[in-house]
């Protein structure tokens, strides 16, 4: 089977739906409302992004993404969402590097994400994002499970993944530069 050819771009709100769709495809994500996908695109659309099948236009992965107010060198990820027929293929690997290293990316010193313990794929993916750009990985605190449900059962604990910093001054355009990992071994 070939791959198709993918084009990542900023989310735009007309995706909200397809967004929607395909994190509940997942399932394993929070799933939002239409609402809140909408918000992402509209608000956050530099800091997020989209692949797409170059030919069809169909969504194949989305990652959103927003800087910290309080520390808007640290860009936290969300949602990494990879539609089942691109698995395996470095997707998640290439949208996560597009939003800190790519046209739009804001000046990242270090990233920010949860993951509940046993989702093995994320840790994957952001462990080599940290050795790919040689930084630590610290996983200094966690939202405990009473915290983000109402029945302790509903959700896992999530454990703060913080990767950085990044080099300070990377290129003339002042973003960030991290080797390339998203290509599968």
């Amino acid at each position: 089977m070939t791959r198709p050819a993918v084009r990542l771009r900023c989310p735009r709100v007309a995706d909200a739906p397809g967004l929607r769709a395909l994190v509940r495809a997942t399932g394993v994500l929070d799933l939002n409302s239409c609402y809140a996908y909408a918000l992402i695109c509209d608000h956050f659309a530099a800091t997020s992004v989209v692949a797409e099948d170059a030919d069809s236009g169909a969504i194949l992965g989305f990652v959103s993404a927003y800087r910290l107010p309080d520390s808007p060198t640290t860009l936290f990820v969300w949602q990494v969402a990879v539609a089942a027929a691109a698995r395996g293929q470095g997707l998640a690997s290439r949208m996560l590097a597009h939003v800190v290293t790519g046209p739009t990316a804001p000046r990242v010193r270090q990233l920010l994400t949860t993951i509940t313990p046993d989702n093995t794929a994320s840790v994957r993916l952001f462990t080599g994002l940290a050795r790919a750009a040689g930084c630590r990985l610290e996983t200094p605190a966690q939202y405990p499970a009473a915290v983000l449900g109402a029945d302790p059962e509903a959700h896992a604990p999530e454990v703060h993944h913080r990767i950085g910093p990044f080099p300070a001054h990377p290129d003339d355009a002042g973003r960030t530069v991290i080797p390339d990992w998203s290509t599968p071994a």
